[in-house]
């Protein structure tokens, strides 16, 4: 199932960092009751891809994919689980969206 969100749809934004953490979390309430809460590492991988079309003169898409990534091979601080850059062209990309978007079916994964 596809969902887009209209700011109509949004009550509120909330950034917020919980008791005992130390990473920020945006929780987005929406006007159906619904309540979804993103991990920091999930709103920089988001903003990092946005801004990537946004402020880009010529890039129409642009794939985040979650990966895993062992211990030894990833930097010091960084989670096991990544979102990274897929290979796909903005032609696959952009094809996949639309077809999403017409059927309101869920992504398949690309990695």
């Amino acid at each position: 199932m596809v969902k887009v969100f209209k700011n109509e749809d949004v009550v509120k934004v909330i950034a917020f960092i919980p008791h005992g953490h130390t990473h920020t979390r945006l929780m987005l309430m929406l006007r159906n009751g619904e309540v979804i809460v993103f991990q920091h590492a999930t709103v920089d991988a988001i903003i990092r891809a946005f801004t990537s079309v946004s402020l880009h003169p010529t890039r129409r898409a642009f794939e985040l994919v979650g990966k895993h990534i062992p211990k030894k091979q990833r930097k010091t601080g960084f989670a096991e689980w990544q979102l990274l850059e897929s290979q796909r062209s903005e032609s696959e990309i952009l094809a996949e969206v639309s077809k999403m978007l017409e059927a309101g079916i869920s992504p398949r994964s690309s990695m």
